[in-house]
């Protein structure tokens, strides 16, 4: 298996949206319930790959997009020295492969390269990346119980971390 980690453009949002689509039916709490509305998806991409404050990573395996995370650099004027990690979603028949870990990776070196010595995120406490997370040297700032609701229904807490770079 080979893969390659590279920023996505338009001509990537129909597979996001199906990325995001098979993540919240297995569960994954990535701010939409399942299912996701018709077109819900399509618009939260062609938003974000357009978007010049946010760059949208993809994991490609053999040349087939199956995993994304998206680092967000548009902060607040006293913040440009932080950005956030958003949305790292893998396609549940890609999981197991490293791919998610990779992503962080490039994630974090695109971070240091614009400039950020910080970066901050949330997962949730049920079926989250923690253990990704911490196995990164992300440090958990602590927990938001009953935060959101599962894609499924039911409430579930946040866990908050944080990374300091080039330190």
């Amino acid at each position: 298996m080979t893969f390659a980690i590279r920023p996505l453009d338009a001509a990537a949002v129909p597979r996001l949206a199906e990325i995001l689509r098979e993540t919240v039916s297995a569960g994954g709490s990535v701010h939409f319930m399942d299912p996701v509305p018709a077109g819900g998806a399509e618009a939260y991409w062609t938003a974000a790959v357009a978007d010049p404050g946010r760059i949208v990573l993809g994991a490609f395996v053999d040349g087939t997009l199956q995993g994304t995370v998206t680092l967000w650099l548009d902060t607040p004027p006293n913040q440009p020295f932080r950005g956030e990690i958003w949305k790292l979603m893998v396609a549940p028949a890609a999981r197991g492969r490293g791919l998610a870990r990779a992503l962080m990776i490039e994630a974090e070196r695109l971070a240091a390269e614009h400039g950020r010595t910080l970066l901050n995120l949330d997962t949730a406490v049920e079926g989250g990346a923690s253990e990704l997370y911490e196995s990164l040297g992300w440090t958990r700032a602590g927990v938001i119980p009953d935060y959101a609701y599962k894609p499924q229904g039911g409430l579930v807490g946040t866990a908050i971390y944080w990374k300091k770079l080039g330190g």
